[in-house]
């Protein structure tokens, strides 16, 4: 550990941010063997002073004051999305650990950019991301059936995932919020990152190229997008389908991944696998008959629950920092899902196809001109009593 000895029983921990995920991560901290806290930062002073009579942590009003102090081992970071890669690269030319929220970045060629450095220089340094929808159990049975081969070569993908339903309240309650120059995304880059995370994660594929559509402010009065529907193409010719929407009501949350001995549904806390008795492809080549009944055994697959959330990513790093035990979200793995993220925003606000890898100067230059195109402006919250604080700050 940095200003500290590897076998130090404690690592000390400064958090930046600390807002409202931030603000839940110092809770628990201080319960994690091997973790203390002992420092936090915003720039928002408000914030910090929650901690006033916290005489065991130390408040920084910069979070480069902070890095520099000499009380951190390592930081996690829990801005606003732009701020990521700033700060952890700042943590690291200090000798610093980082854990730092999703997204790893709001643009691809940023996030590649620091893992880049992080690979050349700070390899010796942990760095891990919180992608604690890794530590589900459900997600980690399917994961572990899809990589044992039990489904054999996958040719479909298609997640449902439209129970994000969020207010104009929400929206209207940071000022950076559902903003190009604040978020730099919608749905996508703020809700969804665990879902287009785990589209790779689970199956380990990529797509080569998406075709989206999507809708700016479709049913909140924001300037990012609020509803996406995608197709993804695969290089072994697998299709893949993500529909997601911070909009709509009761919504779902469906995932179904069909390969060539079936197909795996998860939707409720239910995993169920249609088995095929036999490979689809072969049925499909070599059957006499033009209308087989492939058959099929339909099981509900148990899984064992397992302590899961972002107290266990939390406690997984420090292993990593005092132990070196294996991360569960290792910080080069990022980029995959925010790749996804990328390539549907745009294709979905370009309105045409988008080839992967993406062309990463394009679309930072697809975000500056969306900056500044909208400005930062966005309506204020429904009037009701419920939103009146909040929506006064709003008001155009």
């Amino acid at each position: 550990m940095s200003n500290a000895s590897s076998t130090a029983q404690k690592v000390r921990f400064g958090v930046v941010g600390v807002g409202n995920m931030g603000g839940h991560h110092v809770n628990y901290i201080n319960t994690l063997d091997h973790a203390n806290l002992t420092a936090v930062t915003d720039i928002n002073p408000q914030k910090v002073q929650r901690f006033k009579d916290r005489d065991d942590v130390r408040k920084f009003e910069r979070y480069t004051e902070m890095l520099d102090s000499g009380i951190v081992d390592a930081v996690l970071i829990a801005t606003p999305h732009y701020y990521h890669t700033e700060i952890a690269r700042a943590a690291f030319e200090r000798g610093l650990h980082v854990l730092c929220e999703k997204p790893l970045s709001v643009t691809i060629g940023d996030a590649k950019r620091l893992v880049a450095d992080h690979e050349a220089k700070y390899s010796h340094l942990k760095f891990a991301l919180m992608f604690q929808t890794r530590t589900v159990s459900i997600y980690n049975k399917i994961r572990d059936l899809i990589q044992s081969g039990e489904l054999g070569e996958i040719s479909r993908i298609s997640w449902i995932v439209t129970d994000w339903f969020r207010t104009w309240t929400y929206y209207a309650s940071g000022g950076w919020r559902a903003t190009w120059a604040g978020e730099g995304g919608g749905v996508l880059l703020n809700q969804c990152p665990h879902n287009l995370d785990l589209m790779w994660w689970l199956t380990g594929m990529m797509p080569n190229r998406v075709t989206a559509v999507a809708s700016i402010g479709k049913t909140h009065p924001i300037e990012v997008e609020d509803e996406v529907s995608a197709i993804l193409q695969y290089p072994n010719g697998a299709t893949g389908h993500f529909i997601t929407s911070t909009g709509e009501a009761p919504g779902a949350n469906r995932l179904e991944i069909c390969g060539d001995r079936g197909k795996i549904v998860s939707e409720k806390g239910t995993l169920t696998f249609h088995r095929t008795r036999h490979s689809v492809r072969e049925v499909l080549q070599k059957s006499p008959e033009s209308f087989p009944t492939v058959e099929t055994w339909e099981s509900e697959i148990p899984y064992k629950k397992t302590p899961e959330g972002h107290k266990v990513v939390t406690e997984n790093f420090v292993k990593a920092i005092v132990r070196d035990e294996p991360l569960i979200a290792p910080g080069r793995e990022g980029v995959y899902g925010l790749e996804l993220g990328n390539a549907m925003i745009y294709s979905g606000l370009t309105g045409r196809s988008v080839d992967l890898p993406l062309d990463e100067s394009a679309y930072e230059q697809f975000i500056k001109d969306n900056i500044a195109k909208y400005g930062g402006k966005k309506a204020p919250a429904a009037r009701s009593e419920a939103v009146d604080d909040v929506a006064t700050s709003f008001r155009m």
